[in-house]
């Protein structure tokens, strides 16, 4: 039975201060909160930077998890809002349907892999040159490279493209009309209901003194349309993209506000 938690974490503790610096520590420290090690299920998860005094983490585990260490060592133990919140994710996976439309949030690390990057990081010239050296390099392509999308634009082609083997469709967005005396230079199109409400580059090392990672993320937000519900469950309980246990790739969804009214 899977499980989605929120889990509040104080900013201004030394430990979270530690975890929110490292996507690797803090995928340990989530992992932490599962009782049967080694992990063995999937585990997804993000943080949600609501306000500059409160950071969220939202993980879905296939198991029920225990975050008591994560309040007593990061959060804010025995105050009111403080205590993670822990529901049966089984009603929103029986809840799909073909047709059916919910707002979503992503947040995801845009990639496409390449056989030879332009401007290669320094692990990608060792494998490059490790290649070269080998007796077979002429008859054998070296193993492709994943390459961050950096631009706005190319990140949201990322997501249209994917969007049918995961599930789903985004409608095109409504298109308000202009208002009265005011003539548009040109047609007007909505596009598609999808934006890209924050992009970061995380940079972190796994260890002392080892390579560093580098991830562009992409935070989408916007309204989908069910087109296959088996394939939107499994997009919902394994995630979207690579860097999964980097706090990237859980799609959560939340039902679609109905418009209201107009008045005559």
């Amino acid at each position: 039975m899977p499980y989605l938690s929120k889990i509040a974490l104080n900013p201004r503790r030394r430990t979270a201060v530690s975890l929110l610096s490292s996507p690797h520590r803090l995928h340990a420290a989530v992992l932490a909160g599962l009782a049967v090690q080694p992990v063995t299920e999937r585990v997804l998860w993000r943080t949600e930077n609501n306000t500059p005094h409160r950071v969220e983490i939202l993980a879905l585990t296939e198991s029920r998890p225990s975050w008591q260490h994560l309040v007593d060592e990061a959060g804010w133990p025995g105050a009111d809002g403080g205590a993670p919140l822990i529901a049966d994710y089984t009603p929103l996976l029986e809840r799909i349907a073909i047709g059916r439309e919910f707002g979503f949030r992503l947040t995801a690390n845009p990639v496409q892999t390449v056989s030879r990057p332009t401007k290669p990081s320094e692990q990608q010239d060792a494998r490059l040159k490790a290649h070269a050296e080998r007796p077979d390099a002429a008859d054998r392509r070296p193993r492709g490279f994943r390459v961050a999308h950096r631009t706005a634009a190319r990140q949201l082609d990322w997501l249209l493209a994917r969007a049918e083997r995961h599930g789903f469709t985004i409608p095109e967005a409504s298109l308000d009309t202009p208002a009265p005396g005011i003539e548009a230079d040109s047609p007007l199109t909505a596009g598609p209901a999808v934006s890209i409400v924050s992009r970061d580059i995380l940079r972190f090392t796994k260890r002392q003194g080892g390579p560093r990672v580098t991830l562009s993320t992409a935070t989408f937000e916007g309204r989908l349309r069910v087109t296959d519900p088996d394939a939107l469950r499994a997009a919902l309980l394994t995630g979207i993209g690579p860097a999964k246990g980097y706090g990237q790739g859980l799609l959560t969804l939340a039902p679609v506000q109905a418009k209201a009214a107009t008045r005559a």
